[in-house]
């Protein structure tokens, strides 16, 4: 068999091996940010080093206090599978009781040296012991050989991050509890402070925010959209900016600079819109931080166009007041995508034995993947070996029960959009 014949052999074989066992491709990591990757680039450089001589600040001072209170072992802090003792839609009374008070100054107490917080904490157990780590247990429970989650450092894990509304939801915390009065306030405005400053410091020079502050490499310096981890911050900061309600206390210079860093991030959004052939799409859940192309995360979340995230995007975009060119571009460009990528007659649910598939279902819908592919717009699913499926049912039964394969937050989208295209036509050609 001659070079061609064995060529187009293998070809052959290979489109049959995709067609029965729906392996498509597979995940690669995503790049970090490094001093090769920003040694031509002042503002990144900075930045990579402060970011640097932060983390190396972080781990000094939790040694300091090991060595002063001669521990040998750094203290575990209570745990929670989601944040504990911060609730945020309370009644407005309960946030002067002395109960809110006392988690407020829990919260405090596990502010980083950086001005953050860790995820997955229980502020109703006590205040932060000397010799105490900043963050729990956050290291994933499967991780396997090449696992993309596997941290450098498994005991300085999400220390300082917002993932999963982490310093996002102390700091919305701690101002409903400083509005609510009661005595000597100062310490909790100052934490309050400090934890706008951390979000300032964490921006990247694009205006694009990581996962996790000081880095922490691998998936984790992408720019983060994902469980609208840089939507969430941007929120925040147009809300301190407004100064209205809670963050009425908040100094107008801070309020200046919030105001400006949020402004920033809605540029970076807009800049890493995925277009396809001139056409404005969606977005990914990581973008790389340099380049602003889609980057993967875990083994199974592939560098992909996605509608939970873009959705949430969308939306936040549909609510700007006098919405700029760029805004409505992509806001049409987006909702287009929606309308494409729409799912009909399908449900993904519990089958008998065979955990969570997706089958026949007329008259449901719409729904939409997780995940597209950039090019193809069709469906795509990841699995923990790292394999990409056109066909979530071909997904292990533990990441098909894991994990939420389809969302219906476009339906939302969809229906925003057909009140909000009428004040807001799309540009002619």
């Amino acid at each position: 068999m001659n070079l061609k014949a064995a060529g187009a052999f293998a070809i052959l074989m290979l489109t049959a091996l995709q067609t029965f066992a729906a392996v498509i491709g597979t995940n690669v990591p995503a790049n970090p940010l490094t001093p090769e990757r920003v040694a031509s680039l002042p503002a990144w450089k900075n930045y990579l080093e402060t970011s640097i001589r932060q983390r190396q600040a972080d781990q000094d001072f939790l040694h300091a206090e090991l060595k002063a209170y001669g521990l040998t072992n750094a203290i575990q802090p209570p745990g929670s599978a989601t944040p504990k003792g911060t609730p945020l839609t309370r009644m407005a009374f309960w946030y002067g009781s002395p109960e809110a008070r006392r988690i407020a100054d829990c919260v405090v107490s596990f502010q980083t040296p950086a001005g953050g917080w860790s995820k997955h904490t229980d502020f109703t157990k006590h205040p932060r012991q000397p010799g105490e780590l900043f963050a729990g247990d956050n290291n994933s429970h499967f991780l396997i050989t090449n696992d993309f989650d596997r941290p450098a450092d498994v005991h300085w894990n999400y220390v300082g991050t917002f993932d999963n509304d982490a310093t996002i939801t102390e700091l919305r915390f701690l101002a409903k509890v400083i509005a609510a009065g009661g005595t000597n306030t100062a310490p909790l405005q100052n934490a309050f402070a400090r934890g706008i400053h951390y979000i300032f410091a964490a921006q990247y020079p694009n205006g694009g925010w990581p996962q996790v502050w000081p880095l922490q490499g691998g998936y984790h310096d992408a720019i983060t959209f994902n469980d609208d981890a840089m939507l969430n911050v941007i929120q925040l900061l147009r809300d301190v900016a407004g100064g209205q309600r809670e963050f009425a206390f908040v100094p107008p210079e801070l309020r200046a600079q919030a105001d400006a860093s949020w402004q920033r991030g809605l540029d970076c959004i807009l800049a890493a819109q995925i277009q396809v052939n001139g056409r404005r799409t969606v977005w990914c859940q990581q973008h790389d931080a340099l380049t602003l192309q889609p980057a993967s995360a875990r083994n199974y979340e592939m560098p992909a166009a996605t509608s939970s995230e873009s959705g949430t995007i969308v939306l936040f975009l549909m609510l700007l007041p006098n919405p700029d060119s760029n805004v409505v571009a992509a806001v049409h460009g987006a909702a287009a995508w929606f309308q494409k990528t729409e799912i009909m007659g399908k449900a993904f649910r519990v089958v008998g034995t065979e955990s969570r598939k997706l089958v026949d279902a007329p008259g449901s819908g719409p729904i939409w993947a997780r995940y597209y592919d950039v090019q193809t717009e069709e469906p795509i699913f990841g699995d923990r070996d790292l394999m990409i499926h056109d066909d979530v049912n071909d997904l292990s039964r533990e990441r098909r029960k894991g994990y939420g394969w389809f969302k219906d937050t476009g339906k939302r989208v969809l229906e925003h959009y057909k009140k909000w295209s009428k004040l807001h036509p799309a540009p002619q050609p």
